[in-house]
């Protein structure tokens, strides 16, 4: 597997990954879906996307990075990372958040934020705190599950 930047052919595999982790609804706060138009545009919004690719090619984890916030804090960054389903326990979740680093530090970004981590997301927590990201605190039902009831979110940052 090797991590890479995405190319235009990637965009309906990573779209459809993206929609698999929206649709869940227990890990990221989007609520939309995207398709091609509006996943095209989202991508290519970002400051940077890295997909994971297998040995025959596919697209089977991707990442999106942009700045966390704008101007005294613009050297904040932020990302969200998905791998397919039928990918995962295979540490490519390791292997985009490793490479989302690497780009963020090229781009001059000085800090990696994460700003909603839901709770129960034991295997990010513990991925990120194995990296060694720190995490901020809890904020009380700061996430709102498909189902409608609240979770605690955990921040978490690391300097670049």
């Amino acid at each position: 597997m090797i991590v890479r930047p995405y190319e235009s052919a990637d965009i309906p595999a990573m779209i459809a990954i993206w929609n698999e982790v929206v649709e869940g609804g227990i890990a990221f706060p989007q609520e939309e879906t995207l398709d091609e138009q509006t996943g095209a545009a989202f991508f290519a919004s970002q400051s940077h996307c890295g997909v994971a690719v297998d040995e025959h090619g596919c697209v089977v984890g991707m990442y999106i990075l942009h700045p966390n916030n704008v101007g005294r804090c613009g050297h904040i960054c932020n990302a969200s990372y998905a791998v397919a389903s039928a990918h995962r326990g295979k540490h490519i979740g390791e292997a985009l958040v490793l490479d989302c680093m690497a780009q963020g530090k090229r781009l001059g970004f000085g800090v990696l934020q994460f700003n909603a981590v839901v709770e129960s997301n034991v295997h990010a927590r513990h991925l990120y705190e194995r990296i060694g990201f720190t995490q901020l605190g809890v904020i009380p039902k700061g996430f709102r599950m498909k189902d409608g009831s609240y979770e605690n979110i955990c921040p978490y940052y690391i300097e670049l």
